[in-house]
């Protein structure tokens, strides 16, 4: 404690101790570090978990083999995956018509008609499930199926990006519990994936290689935020994370989407979603929610070779199972910021089990 305060107060830089400011080359922005606030090394509350448990089976939830969805649709005895097109859709399949253009509409009053499809993807019949407590052989299937709706949904003419994700948890806002994540495929290429894109073309026609190559290489010779290791994929804190426990699964050969994994990169890619799934649960020994998402290239019609496979994963939790960090004030108004460094969080990370608190 007595070293921490004279680091503190000394005016040579120590990012461990220093506030300073992170740059995010993927969305070209910063991250304001304020290290001096956590007064010691956190801990993390332990909360403790919960003694009921799910059933297998919930007679109410729309997303349970046999039973009926609120349009009346009745799903079927499924194992396994299931895969429907969502009842309340964010986008529509129905192609519109207009007399206007973006380009010649207002300068500052600019609209757009948008055509998608959004689908749910149930990863089990099991409604007591979420990824950690599946097997990999069953992770695996739902990363097949990733790969395959990814395909057949880009194929289709109108659709340039094919955004597939998952929210984790009430707390994300996920408003059933039954193991699910979602697609939405749509006709333009989103807003955060526009601006990764181009810094990703920038960076790319500059060097000739990919941002996520080179900085893999960096994070795998520093070997300080490094989570998780295998064959095809490295899970780690990003350097510029934003949120507590963030981290990031990127592919270690550059290949622009999931179109390119073989099945043993599926296998791989299951195993380290079990690991990192799990480990986020043992930190506060609860089920870890959190917002994740697959990063790749747009299915329009350019090649992409500035993309590189890339997950991310936005856990909100900070002090315990229960406080969550809010992006306020500071956060809205100029540019985030973060207390615990991503160096402090990998590990913590890095330290937590890859047995699941329950089995232990």
């Amino acid at each position: 404690m007595e070293l921490n305060n004279k680091l503190s107060m000394s005016n040579s830089f120590n990012s461990k101790y220093h506030p300073h400011r992170r740059y995010n080359p993927l969305l070209d922005e910063w991250i304001l570090v304020s290290p001096q606030r956590a007064k010691r090394p956190w801990q993390g509350q332990q909360e403790k978990p919960l003694t009921s448990v799910q059933n297998q089976y919930d007679p109410k939830c729309y997303l349970c083999p046999g039973n009926s969805r609120v349009n009346g649709v009745q799903n079927p005895q499924y194992e396994g995956v299931y895969v429907f097109d969502n009842d309340f859709g964010a986008l529509l399949r129905v192609e519109v018509t207009t007399d206007k253009t973006e380009d010649v509409l207002d300068e500052l009053l600019k609209i757009k008609p948008e055509r998608g499809i959004n689908r749910v993807i149930c990863f089990s019949h099991d409604h007591s499930l979420t990824l950690p407590e599946m097997s990999v052989e069953a992770i695996t299937k739902v990363v097949s199926i990733w790969k395959e709706e990814y395909q057949s949904l880009g194929e289709l003419d109108y659709i340039n990006h094919v955004q597939i994700f998952e929210n984790k948890g009430a707390i994300m806002g996920c408003s059933n519990p039954h193991p699910h994540g979602q697609i939405w495929a749509q006709s333009s290429i989103p807003s955060e994936v526009a601006r990764t894109q181009q810094n990703l073309k920038n960076y790319y026609y500059k060097h000739g290689t990919t941002l996520l190559s080179d900085y893999l290489q960096k994070e795998i010779g520093i070997n300080e935020r490094i989570i998780l290791e295998n064959n095809s994929f490295v899970a780690l804190v990003p350097f510029w994370a934003t949120w507590p426990y963030e981290t990031m699964i990127i592919s270690k050969r550059q290949v622009n989407s999931i179109l390119a994994f073989t099945k043993e990169d599926q296998v791989l890619l299951a195993q380290m979603l079990k690991d990192l799934a799990t480990k986020y649960d043992n930190i506060f020994s609860i089920s870890f929610p959190y917002s994740a998402g697959i990063h790749q290239a747009p299915t329009d019609l350019e090649s992409h070779e500035e993309w590189h496979f890339h997950m991310h994963f936005y856990p909100p939790l900070l002090r315990s199972g229960s406080v969550k960090k809010f992006m306020v004030g500071y956060e809205m108004l100029a540019e985030a910021q973060r207390d615990i460094t991503p160096e402090q969080s990998a590990e913590i990370l890095k330290k937590s089990s890859t047995i699941h608190y329950k089995n232990r």
